[in-house]
């Protein structure tokens, strides 16, 4: 007998899974925080994106916190 429609999986919609079991934060910045941002990754070794840059400035603060 063929395959019951009930044995067919659904299709899954929206953005795929970032891998963790938060959502992401959105923030908004004002213009002199993005040209800070932008100042900061032209410094770096690293060709950064922002929102790399942001991760990485987000540890660098909680570091410091410790």
């Amino acid at each position: 007998m063929g395959k019951s429609i009930r044995d067919i999986p659904k299709k899954r919609r929206g953005r795929p899974s970032t891998g963790g079991r938060r959502g992401g934060v959105m923030v908004r910045l004002a213009d002199d925080q993005f040209d800070a941002l932008d100042r900061w990754i032209a410094k770096q070794d690293d060709q950064l994106s922002r929102p790399e840059a942001i991760r990485r400035l987000v540890e660098l603060g909680l570091k410091a916190k410790k």
